[in-house]
């Protein structure tokens, strides 16, 4: 009996290596989550996941909109009057992501890619509504802003402190992480696009489908 006990946990570990983790349980904490336009409603969107336009070449979204933590949002209204002086805005292309859809995305991932995806095991930083996808936008041009690489590009040109590229590129990725790091942000090191707010730690993992949070009961 011992020996089919044992064996049975190096089963079930195993397959929790391989993906079979369970969601969280749904914590009110979501109802700290707010619409990222609703608070900015001049920031801009390019929703990539709600589009077949990812590394996935799949849609995962039912609608192309953002949700952050409240705290994130309002940081990211205090980038977003930064940039104005420059005529140039914010370009989200996510933040908060139900924890379904983290590990879909590593469950359909090859392995040898896997560093730039979260493991669900112990869910993304994403799923807690403390982090967000995103770029500068150029408001004459209506265009995004040259970057060391595209976004989401599994490559060594996604790192924040990649050596090649333009100068141009460099210029605008150094905005980039001054003016979020100065609201409280923190860029990840292989995603120049990727900003974790501080005290994310402290926000639960969620797994609420975007319809489930509109039937929420919303924050005073």
């Amino acid at each position: 009996m011992r020996g089919s006990v044992k064996l049975l946990g190096v089963i079930g570990c195993a397959l929790v290596g391989w993906g079979w983790a369970q969601p969280p349980a749904n914590p009110a904490g979501a109802a700290q989550l707010v619409e990222l336009q609703r608070v900015v409603p001049d920031i801009h969107l390019e929703v990539r996941y709600a589009t077949a336009n990812n590394f996935m070449k799949k849609v995962l979204y039912p609608q192309p909109r953002v949700f952050v933590r409240r705290e994130v949002a309002h940081a990211l209204g205090r980038v977003q009057r930064r940039l104005a002086a420059r005529n140039l805005s914010l370009l989200v292309f996510d933040g908060y992501r139900p924890w379904r859809i983290t590990k879909k995305m590593w469950d359909d991932t090859p392995p040898k890619d896997r560093g730039f995806v979260a493991n669900p095991q112990k869910g993304s930083k994403h799923n807690r509504g403390g982090a967000v996808d995103l770029t500068l936008y150029d408001l004459k041009t209506s265009k995004p802003l040259e970057m060391t690489s595209a976004y989401d590009e599994f490559s060594p040109r996604a790192a924040f402190n990649y050596k090649g590229g333009s100068a141009r590129s460099h210029i605008n990725r150094d905005l980039l992480r001054h003016c979020m790091e100065a609201e409280g942000f923190q860029v990840l090191p292989h995603e120049w696009w990727h900003f974790d707010y501080k005290g994310w730690k402290d926000f639960p993992l969620l797994d609420y489908s975007f319809d489930e949070l509109d039937a929420l009961p919303k924050a005073p």
